[in-house]
C-alpha cells in the first residue's frame, strides 16, 4: 500500500512542455561555488545527486543574466558566455541522466548590490528609483528606459539560452527585493513613467520580460515566476495587502505568460490573509486569484523557520509533513519547493516518497558551506 505522502507527492505533473515525474522540487538556494561564474563538475553532481533521489524538478540557485549590474560575487554562477553556458549544458546533461527536470532561475539583484561588487566592480548599483528596500533615497540609481530596454533582453537572451541547451523551462526571480520585485514593490517603485503607477502598472517590466521570453521560446517551454510577500531582511514586508492587490498584480503576469507561480513564504502552513476567514497560504492565494499551477515553500520538513538565523547556521530538527500533506490533499497548491531540508539530506525525496522519514538528516550548517 503507498503511503499518505507517495499518494499525494509521487503524482507527475505536467506544466507545458515538461513532463515532471513527481510533485517535489529543489528550492533555489545561493551557493557561490561556481568560480568565474562557471558550474563545475561538483556542482553537476550536487544537483544530479537530489534528482536520482527523488526531486523531481530542481530550480538551480540564482544565476545572473547578461548585465554588469546583475550581482554581487564573481562565485555565483551567470548565464551568459561560452564557458558558463557550456558549464550549465553539462548540468542539465548530469540531471537529465539521473531521471529529474531542471529549470535556472534567471536573476538581477538590482539595489540589493553593494557598490564596487565583483565580478564587475566598475558596475553602478541600479533599481526602478534609486530608492532602497526601507525607503530611503540614494540606493543606486534610476534605470532610464534604456536600461531597461537592455535588461528586458538580458531575460529573454538567457530564457533563449536555456532553451537552445536544453533546460525543462526558466525561472524568474521576481521575490525578496531583487530587481523584478523591486519594480512590483511600492515602496521600491517610485517611478512616474509607464514603468510605475498602481499595482498593476507596476507590473509593466516584469510583463515586457514575460512577453520577450514568449517570443523568443516555445509556446509550450515552462515560465515560473518566483514572487514573495517578504524582502530581504524585511520579513514583515507585504507586496500586496489584500487579495484583490494580489490578483491586480499576478493577473497581468500570468496574461503575458507566466505557466507557473512560485510563492515564497516563510512557514507554508501560515494563512496569508487570515482577515478574510480563508487558511490559504500566500501559494493558494496565487492559484485561488490566477488559476495557475502554483509552488508552495516555506519551512518545509523542518521545525524551525527560515530567519536570519538560519542563515548564518542555526540548525533545525527534522518535523512531520503531515500538514503539508493535508493542504496537498485539498489542492491548495500542486508542487513544494524544499529547501534547506534537501541541502542537508540529498535523498529527502526518496526517503519521503519511500515513507522513511525516521531516517531523514537533520540541518545544520555544514549543509550551507559544503556541495554534498
Amino acid at each position: 500500500m503507498s503511503s499518505r505522502a507517495s499518494q499525494a507527492l509521487a503524482r507527475p505533473f505536467t506544466l507545458g512542455s515538461a513532463e515532471l515525474p513527481n510533485r517535489i522540487v529543489m528550492a533555489p538556494m545561493t551557493r557561490q561555488k561556481s568560480p568565474g561564474g562557471i558550474p563545475g563538475e561538483d556542482v553537476a553532481a550536487y544537483y544530479a545527486r537530489r534528482a536520482a533521489a527523488g526531486t523531481g524538478l530542481i530550480i538551480t540557485e540564482g544565476t545572473y543574466v547578461d548585465h554588469a549590474s546583475a550581482g554581487f560575487s564573481g562565485d555565483i554562477p551567470r548565464f551568459h558566455g561560452e564557458e558558463q553556458l557550456a558549464g550549465w549544458s553539462r548540468v542539465v546533461k548530469a540531471v537529465h541522466a539521473a531521471g529529474g527536470k531542471i529549470m535556472p532561475q534567471l536573476w538581477h539583484v538590482g539595489i540589493q548590490r553593494p557598490a564596487g561588487a565583483d565580478p564587475f566592480p566598475e558596475a553602478p548599483v541600479v533599481g526602478p528609483s534609486g530608492v532602497g528596500l526601507n525607503g530611503e533615497p540614494g540606493a543606486g540609481s534610476p534605470l532610464t528606459l534604456s536600461d531597461i530596454d537592455d535588461l528586458i533582453n538580458a531575460f529573454a537572451e538567457a530564457a533563449w539560452a536555456a532553451e537552445r541547451i536544453g533546460f525543462d523551462g526558466i525561472e524568474l526571480h521576481g521575490a525578496h527585493g531583487y530587481l523584478i520585485d523591486q519594480f512590483l514593490w511600492e515602496r521600491t517603485n517610485r517611478r512616474t513613467d509607464a514603468f510605475g503607477g498602481d499595482p498593476v502598472e507596476r507590473t509593466r517590466f516584469a510583463v515586457d520580460i514575460v512577453k520577450a521570453i514568449r517570443e523568443r521560446v516555445a509556446p509550450d517551454f515552462p515560465v515560473v515566476l518566483r514572487f514573495s510577500q517578504w524582502k530581504a531582511d524585511n520579513y514583515d514586508a507585504k507586496l500586496a495587502e489584500n487579495p484583490d492587490e494580489l490578483s491586480a498584480i499576478l493577473t497581468p503576469l500570468a496574461d503575458a505568460g507566466v505557466d507557473a507561480f512560485h510563492a515564497s513564504g516563510r512557514r507554508y502552513w501560515e494563512p496569508e490573509f487570515p482577515e478574510s476567514g480563508s487558511e490559504l497560504n500566500v501559494a493558494g492565494w496565487a492559484k485561488k486569484v490566477t488559476g495557475k499551477p502554483v509552488i508552495t515553500v516555506g519551512s518545509v520538513g523542518l521545525d524551525a523557520i527560515f530567519d536570519a538565523a538560519s542563515l548564518a547556521g542555526k540548525g533545525a530538527g527534522v518535523e512531520s509533513i503531515e500538514r503539508l500533506l493535508e493542504r496537498f490533499e485539498r489542492d491548495e497548491f500542486d508542487m513544494v519547493a524544499i529547501g534547506r531540508a534537501l541541502l542537508a539530506d540529498p535523498l529527502w525525496g526518496q526517503k519521503v516518497l519511500e515513507d522513511r522519514q525516521r531516517e531523514l538528516v537533520p540541518f545544520t550548517k555544514d549543509a550551507l558551506v559544503n556541495l554534498y
